[in-house]
């Protein structure tokens, strides 16, 4: 599984013997394999049979599913900021884009690694997948793409952006990769149970980053601190923002335990400069969009703070575990009835117990990855997942999900060019005389 593979995945094409990667028909058994034809007359419950030597179309289409709400989100975000991230606490449509990807990930290593011949060196190949997708992230969100119009480039390493999605995406898929490599059991599955008793190791993983995170979101100390701006009469001057705290366990913008982990270990100046809770009511006359600062805005409205930033990282993980674990059903579970109710059960118990957490006041956070939101934007993306499946893999509406389709086998090179302003770039790039005389500006887009 090389590097494109990693989002667009290469969980059900057919099988290579030089890789770790499987077919998903590799569970099928001989007879299961045979049959290769559905009457047209047969009831619900035979169209419900295990299908036959065949592509998940379905992982593909939800792929594609979530790379057409990213780019919906990114571009009509602006003009629509209810469907745009939520400026804090919430849940928007945009928040859901990130740990779709995740799980949809989770679910291609349970199909990849279904079995591993040697497991060193399946790790030593993820470690090296996992290093070339977060220097492709580094590339495309460290700040190397910057000043489009006048098409400059180049990257300042005093102020380098260490963190970003690529980079999110590789440390989760690594964790998961290793999880799945190393953390099987040798149980035979035949119920629910004994599937959980099988990869019980790797749950226990997954409790204890969430326990971990937990205690380290409610439990550190988060001092004063201050930041520098550039002063808005002079880009050479800075200006110093003094941000008091003292407190523990807060989960507000300016004192939470996530931006001071960034901070001393990250450094501010390399964290992202545009933060989401500048939309908050506290910081945006305009709120939930962008505008002025209030009058009365805390100083903390203007500090960086990264939305993939260590510590909300570790429930991303949580999060590409849990996609794991939808993928080990799909493994071995043949029937598909039995692969929707081991889906839906969980999937309606976390939605459930993530809207109950919030209503208690853990609230349903995207910034700070919180438990409450990882339990909704996991059980939704089971929800989804489980849905597409039934109307792609199991009734075969295939025709009018080809779009996504297409777009889930071609995730990665469709979020460069789309999402990281690498085809703006290649639109300005041809240009008159001077780069403000380019193609956009001749039909009147763009300065």
């Amino acid at each position: 599984m090389g590097m494109y593979e990693l989002i667009k995945g290469e969980d059900n094409g057919m099988p290579d013997p030089n890789k770790n990667s499987v077919s998903i028909e590799d569970g099928f058994t001989d007879k299961e394999l045979r049959s290769t034809t559905v009457a047209k007359d047969e009831t619900v419950a035979e169209v419900l049979s295990p299908p036959c030597k065949q592509r998940l179309v379905s992982l593909d289409v939800f792929r594609g599913i979530t790379v057409a709400l990213m780019i919906l989100v990114d571009d009509a975000g602006g003009l629509f900021p209810a469907i745009s991230h939520s400026p804090w606490n919430g849940v928007y449509l945009a928040d859901f884009v990130m740990p779709f990807f995740l799980f949809i990930v989770g679910v291609s290593l349970a199909l990849a690694y279904k079995r591993v011949s040697g497991r060193a060196n399946a790790t030593k190949k993820a470690v090296l997948r996992a290093i070339k997708l977060s220097i492709l992230g580094l590339i495309l969100q460290g700040g190397y793409f910057h000043g489009i119009n006048n098409l400059t480039f180049g990257v300042d390493m005093t102020r380098i952006r260490w963190m970003g999605i690529l980079q999110r995406i590789a440390v989760a898929y690594l964790f998961a990769a290793v999880c799945e490599i190393w953390l099987k059991c040798d149980d035979d599955v035949k119920s629910g149970f004994s599937l959980m008793r099988k990869y019980r190791f790797q749950m226990m993983v997954a409790l204890s980053l969430t326990i971990m995170y937990m205690a380290l979101l409610y439990g550190l100390y988060v001092p004063d601190w201050e930041y520098q701006i550039s002063s808005e009469s002079s880009t050479d001057s800075l200006k110093t923002y003094s941000v008091k705290c003292g407190v523990r366990g807060d989960t507000g913008p300016g004192c939470n335990a996530v931006g001071m982990i960034d901070h001393k270990l990250l450094g501010i100046q390399h964290l992202y400069r545009r933060p989401i809770y500048a939309r908050t009511k506290e910081c945006s006359i305009n709120s939930p969009d962008h505008g002025p600062l209030p009058a009365d805005a805390p100083s903390w409205c203007q500090a960086p703070f990264d939305p993939e930033g260590i510590l909300s990282s570790v429930m991303a993980i949580v999060t590409c575990l849990i996609g794991l674990h939808f993928g080990h059903v799909i493994v071995h579970f043949m029937d598909h009835k039995d692969r929707i109710l081991q889906w839906m059960i969980p999937s309606t118990f976390f939605v459930v117990v993530g809207f109950l957490l919030d209503i208690s006041g853990m609230h349903v956070n995207k910034v700070l990855y919180t438990f409450s939101y990882t339990c909704v934007t996991a059980g939704v993306a089971g929800l989804l997942f489980a849905g597409t499946y039934i109307l792609v893999d199991i009734y075969g509406f295939r025709r009018p999900t080809m779009i996504f389709e297409w777009m889930g086998m071609h995730a990665l090179i469709i979020y460069i060019l789309a999402a990281c302003n690498i085809f703006p770039i290649l639109i300005q790039g041809f240009y008159w005389k001077q780069p403000q005389n380019n193609v956009l500006s001749l039909i009147g887009i763009g300065s």
